[in-house]
């Protein structure tokens, strides 16, 4: 049976998270995350300013960064999504927020253009 971890909503990680489980956040994290063959839920109370790559993502409260998935990313109706989504499967549901880019034709971590780095808006060019 798989493990299930939880980080509960007064916990705030900064710096790079990664593991060998599926996880649940609640709580606050900046940096960056990596469960490369693990699923990665963020609550309703989560808030993360994260690089995100996992198996699936599923996004029930707010993200801002870019996330990767092998498998599937999905933006639940109560959930906030700002960044591009790489995945071949992506479910944006009826009330989910999202302002980003979709690539579903590339494989994750195949030859091609990433997708952009950085936090979205967090450099300024001219206007």
């Amino acid at each position: 049976m798989e493990k299930l971890v939880n980080i509960g909503q007064s916990i705030q990680i900064k710096g790079e998270l990664t593991g060998n489980e599926d996880l649940t956040i609640e709580g606050k994290v900046d940096g960056k995350i990596g469960l490369k063959d693990h699923n990665l839920t963020i609550g309703a109370n989560g808030k993360i300013t994260a690089e995100i790559q996992a198996k699936t993502v599923m996004v029930i409260g707010e993200v801002v960064g870019n996330i990767t998935a092998d498998d599937k990313v999905e933006v639940a109706a109560t959930g906030s999504m700002r960044g591009d989504i790489v995945a071949p499967r992506v479910v944006l549901a009826d009330g989910a927020r999202f302002k980003g880019s979709i690539d579903m034709d590339r494989k994750p971590g195949a030859p091609g253009a990433p997708p952009r780095p950085g936090i979205p808006g967090a450099t300024g060019g001219a206007a």
